[in-house]
């Protein structure tokens, strides 16, 4: 059985990066949430290219990877404080995830864990388009679901920067070590 070296590392946990971004991805379509589908594209984009160096050894590929990976703990990190209403952040008022079009939520807020959905009928809050509706019995709420997901995010950014700066680090000492032949075998004959 073949060793991995860093290489292995940062493949698998970009390979990681990607299911997680393509989860997170679809349930932002599902609520609407125009901010961050575009910031996930740009992420699962910047992955791409994160792997793609990191097979074909391309310095100025993981650069930019790397670059993104700082980029994306910030992204992650306001994610946080938004639905955390840090400072003067408030999700009732600002609409910044649809980019003041809508006044859709998170797909969370209705389908969370164990929600029950109740319609309000006789409301004169809601435009002509949308239906207000109370939310009660989740088992837990939208808020902090939307949190661990960009918490997991940003675990998973740092520790691709830690698996980057050692691949990085064993290239520079040594340019010709690959002990990922499998998984370069793989990708050469696509």
């Amino acid at each position: 059985m073949g060793k991995c070296d860093g290489r292995c590392t940062l493949l698998v946990i970009c390979s990681l990066q990607l299911v997680a971004a393509l989860q997170r991805q679809v349930f932002d379509f599902l609520g609407y949430q125009w901010a961050p589908i575009l910031a996930n594209f740009l992420h699962i984009m910047a992955v791409i290219l994160g792997m793609f160096g990191t097979v074909q050894f391309r310095f100025r590929y993981l650069i930019f990877y790397a670059v993104w990976l700082v980029l994306w703990v910030g992204w992650n990190s306001f994610i946080i404080c938004f639905y955390l209403e840090v400072g003067n952040l408030s999700q009732d008022r600002d609409f910044l995830m649809t980019f003041n079009t809508s006044l859709h939520r998170s797909w969370w807020m209705e389908h969370g864990p164990g929600c029950l959905v109740t319609p309000v009928l006789d409301s004169r809050m809601a435009p002509d388009d949308h239906h207000v509706i109370t939310v009660s019995g989740c088992l837990l709420d939208y808020q902090y679901i939307e949190v661990l997901s960009s918490a997991i995010q940003i675990l998973l950014a740092l520790i691709s920067s830690v698996a980057l700066t050692h691949m990085a680090t064993s290239l520079l000492r040594s340019p010709h070590i690959c002990n990922c032949s499998l998984f370069t075998r793989l990708v050469n004959r696509w």
